[in-house]
């Protein structure tokens, strides 16, 4: 059975923009593994009825079927110990996690805030309905209402970003000399807020750009050349 990864798409079946499906993408790119991306949407439940679940991503790796990004990651690693490590061992894996936590909680968190607004004009219609009143219930507001003053706002998400900007100003990844899965956790997000929106996050002189730059051309441009915006 071929290695298949079921992925987020928008209308576009090539734009893939699930924060959580960048990072097992890169994953996968990262130990080395060919793999099928399927493109799903949001309505698309029963595609995935198989995995017990309704989110992507979802891994089948033959007859092993995984979901959920970070137990996703875990299997690769321990399924492909032959393969470069994601983690780099125990206490990388741990620390790893934290990492993840954290770019959930900061990243993710403050990138919708900024960019949730311009994601229904990539929606297949048949996703649209769903995602609107799910946002607007999760939000509280009206996703207008959400993104509002992101141009004086977007100073306190860069600002958050510190801590990162701080370790990437004296290495050029999060990982160290090469990016691990610590790197694709956190670029998950920049991908995902490059695939959707035009607005930007970042600063053009920023560290963190420049290292978000070094992501998008890993792997021969793997996400670089997912439709999206470069501004």
């Amino acid at each position: 059975m071929a290695r298949m990864l079921y992925d987020l798409a928008g209308a576009e079946p090539e734009r893939r923009f699930s924060p959580y499906c960048w990072r097992i993408r890169l994953a996968l790119a990262h130990k080395g593994l060919d793999v099928e991306t399927v493109p799903w949407r949001f309505a698309e439940k029963a595609a995935i009825a198989f995995s017990g679940q309704g989110l992507v991503p979802v891994l089948v790796d033959g007859e092993t079927v995984v979901s959920d990004s970070w137990r996703i990651a875990t299997y690769l690693e321990e399924a492909y110990p032959d393969r470069p490590s994601l983690f780099g061992g125990p206490a990388g894996m741990a620390l790893t996690r934290f990492v993840a936590n954290w770019a959930d909680a900061v990243v993710n968190a403050g990138l919708a805030r900024l960019i949730v607004s311009d994601i229904p004009a990539h929606l297949d219609p048949g996703d649209l309905d769903y995602f609107v009143s799910s946002r607007e219930k999760r939000f509280g507001m009206k996703l207008d209402a959400v993104t509002a003053g992101r141009e004086e706002r977007v100073a306190e998400f860069r600002q958050a970003l510190h801590p990162l900007r701080m370790t990437l100003r004296t290495q050029p990844y999060i990982g160290g000399e090469a990016p691990d899965y610590a790197d694709y956790a956190v670029f998950g997000g920049f991908q995902w807020a490059r695939c959707v929106s035009r607005f930007p996050v970042l600063e053009a002189d920023d560290p963190v750009a420049a290292w978000r730059g070094r992501l998008l051309d890993a792997f021969g441009g793997l996400a670089r050349r997912a439709p999206g915006y470069d501004g």
